[in-house]
């Protein structure tokens, strides 16, 4: 090895914390990727930990340092100070990588002692090849270097269809991240995805988006409630296309309400929202000795009258017909067939945008309950009929995930349609891509059926120990590593890589324009 490449070497420890030394005017940072040259194979290690190291005492250095700065002593020199004071690094191995055919295997020994490390190079990461279907993530990344050339491709039909978990506090990626994925999304027909977009941002209305890539025409779709753009949809959902299971894990009825909600469904069927929206309450009194049970259904109905009323914005106009105020939702013939085209659109591999902006958290949440729903018995029925090899992978986007996973939601709720997907959507080739800033609030159950998670930066402890306890590799040193992450820095950690593999997210401007520069230069055929 070219000693100008050297960085540190191996001076003890142990397996999963081995301490190299610094090499004078180098400079290693937490999450640096380095490499032990070995014969016909390289380890592939990363610093966790680092810590000063110096050949005097404790108490001498203290002394020198009063000295030095109570009486004013500047010209304090330490003969060849780059043997006497240096900085040790603590190492974890990740992958034993063998040279002649590439194949990556779990470390299960120890670097050769005083063997002298380097920093690791794109040529070493040549074993991380594109293949068809994949998704591209982001580049690798040696601490804050970012190694461009060597680019991380996850396959999308197993990771989707395995559940994933983007963790991470505000401000440090988490959209942009999503926007990247969907976006190679975009390439494929692979994958279907539903994307309930509370913000309305990855459309990209009036700014770059989803809508600028190349396939968008016709592999993304569009849903809105206000003014949908020029090739868009308008979000109307028909109240028939809501049955009284769709609120299960999602509003709280009392035993009484749902029984009245239950005996609508059964009376009117598809139309028991609006029948019971226009019922006068007072209609419902008894006399005699059923006076009491009157009042009882009087108060029940007016409850879920209420809670109707609140939770899809629904009102009554001077001539008794009931509309709603952000006009999502239609009791007319209007948006019969908006779920069914939805769902199709998914079971043919697009991506649906739905921009729910206007819509309060739970009808947000109803409205994916009941596509969510009716796509996964679609997809079950597939599995029944055998045809479901050939169909692509469909996965749920939803932000805010501990809304529908959340501990306190699933005790006090019955498991919602998202628990269910969650729980056993794998076998049906359903997955959710569940995004939260609050892991420790998901059940163990469920964080560990997440078989991908892409960790952005993260600095309360408590959510951190709750994704190292859930990771696919060990992370048990990698606590200061999270909590150091940078805005765009993340570590993929998923049954589908070789290793926890610390990554660079591109931003998605870059992204798009990358991706315009190469379709206007003749000739180029590169996809990004």
């Amino acid at each position: 090895m070219d000693d100008g490449l050297v960085v540190g070497q191996v001076v003890g420890g142990k397996f999963g914390d081995i301490i190299i030394r610094q090499k004078s005017g180098t400079d290693l940072e937490i999450g640096d990727i380095i490499v032990s040259e070995e014969n016909g194979t390289y380890l592939v290690l990363q610093v966790f930990a680092l810590q000063y190291g110096s050949q005097i005492q404790d108490r001498m250095q203290q002394m020198m340092s009063g000295v030095n700065m109570e009486q004013g002593v500047v010209d304090a020199q330490f003969y060849e100070p780059e043997f006497v004071n240096y900085v040790l690094a603590r190492i974890k191995p990740l992958a034993r990588i063998y040279r002649e055919n590439g194949d990556v295997n779990i470390p299960k020994s120890l670097p050769p002692f005083f063997n002298k490390l380097r920093l690791i190079t794109n040529d070493d990461l040549s074993f991380l090849q594109k293949e068809d279907d994949q998704i591209f993530v982001g580049y690798i990344r040696s601490g804050s270097k970012v190694i461009k050339e060597a680019q991380v491709w996850l396959p999308a039909q197993d990771v989707f269809s395995h559940h994933v978990l983007i963790p991470a506090t505000t401000g440090r990626g988490k959209s942009n991240l999503v926007k990247t994925i969907l976006w190679h999304m975009l390439d494929t027909n692979k994958v279907g995805a539903l994307v309930l977009d509370a913000h309305d941002e990855y459309f990209g209305r009036n700014t770059l988006g989803l809508k600028d890539h190349p396939n968008a025409r016709s592999n993304l779709v569009y849903y809105s409630p206000s003014n949908p753009p020029a090739g868009a949809s308008r979000l109307t959902i028909n109240l028939q296309s809501i049955k009284p299971e769709h609120f299960e894990g999602i509003v709280d009825f009392s035993d009484a309400q749902i029984q009245a909600i239950m005996t609508a469904y059964r009376n009117k069927r598809a139309n028991w929202i609006t029948e019971m929206m226009l019922t006068d309450p007072t209609a419902l009194e008894m006399n005699g000795d059923s006076r009491r049970q009157g009042e009882t259904a009087v108060s029940t109905m007016m409850v879920v009258q209420r809670k109707l009323r609140l939770m899809l914005s629904l009102e009554k106009d001077e001539e008794g017909r009931i509309y709603s105020r952000h006009e999502v939702f239609e009791s007319t013939t209007r948006g019969i067939d908006t779920v069914n085209d939805i769902i199709q659109h998914i079971s043919d591999g697009r991506v649906v945008v739905l921009d729910t902006s206007r819509l309060g958290d739970v009808a947000e949440l109803l409205v994916g309950n009941i596509i969510a729903t009716g796509l996964l018995q679609k997809y079950k029925d597939a599995k029944t009929t055998g045809e479901l090899d050939r169909m692509p992978v469909a996965t749920i986007v939803i932000e805010e995930a501990p809304r529908v996973i959340g501990e306190d939601v699933l005790t006090s709720k019955n498991d919602n349609i998202y628990a269910t997907i969650a729980k056993e959507g794998r076998k049906f080739k359903v997955g959710l891509t569940a995004i939260t800033q609050l892991s420790s609030v998901i059940p163990k159950t469920i964080l560990a059926n997440m078989n991908t998670k892409i960790i952005l930066g993260n600095e309360m402890k408590q959510e951190r120990e709750a994704i190292i306890a859930s990771a696919s590799q060990d992370l048990s040193e990698d606590d200061k590593n999270i909590a150091s992450l940078d805005k765009g820095e993340a570590i993929i950690t998923s049954i589908f890589v070789p290793f926890a593999m610390p990554v660079k997210i591109p931003l998605f401007e870059d992204v798009v324009k990358s991706r315009q520069q190469y379709i206007t230069k003749p000739g180029k055929t590169r996809v990004f």
